[in-house]
C-alpha cells in the first residue's frame, strides 16, 4: 500500500493496519506480555509472523520491548504511551464486532424458526 502522507487515516493504517497488529495490541492491552503468552493468546498466528509484527510495532513506537539478562532469555512487551492511545479504538471495534455477532446470531435463530 502506498502511503499517502496527506491522509491521516492512511498514516494510521500504515502503523496499525494488517491482519495481526490490532490483535497483538489488544492482547497486550495494559499488561506486560511475553512472546509465548502472546502466541497462546493468538494461536492462529505463526511464530515467524508474530516475531515480525512485534518488531514492526516496536520500531513504530507502539510497543516497548524489555529484555532481561537471564537464562533462559526473558523478553516482555508492553504498550508505549502512543500504543495506549489505540486501546479506545480497539474497544470501539470490539463493541461493533459484538453487535455484528449478536445480529448474526439473531438472524440464524430467526431462520431456524421460520422452517
Amino acid at each position: 500500500m502506498l502511503k499517502d502522507e496527506t491522509c491521516p487515516v492512511s498514516t494510521a493504517l500504515s502503523i496499525i493496519g494488517g491482519k495481526w497488529r490490532l490483535q497483538i495490541i489488544f492482547q497486550i492491552g495494559n499488561e506486560k506480555r511475553r512472546f509465548g503468552e502472546l502466541k497462546r493468546r493468538i494461536p492462529t498466528i505463526s511464530e515467524k509472523m508474530l516475531i515480525q509484527e512485534l518488531k514492526n510495532l516496536t520500531g513504530a513506537g507502539i510497543l516497548n520491548r524489555k529484555a532481561y539478562n537471564e537464562i533462559p532469555p526473558k523478553v516482555e512487551y508492553s504498550l508505549t504511551e502512543e500504543g495506549q492511545k489505540i486501546l479506545p479504538i480497539i474497544d470501539q471495534i470490539k463493541a461493533f464486532g459484538t453487535e455484528l455477532m449478536e445480529k448474526s446470531k439473531a438472524s440464524k435463530a430467526n431462520l431456524g424458526t421460520s422452517e
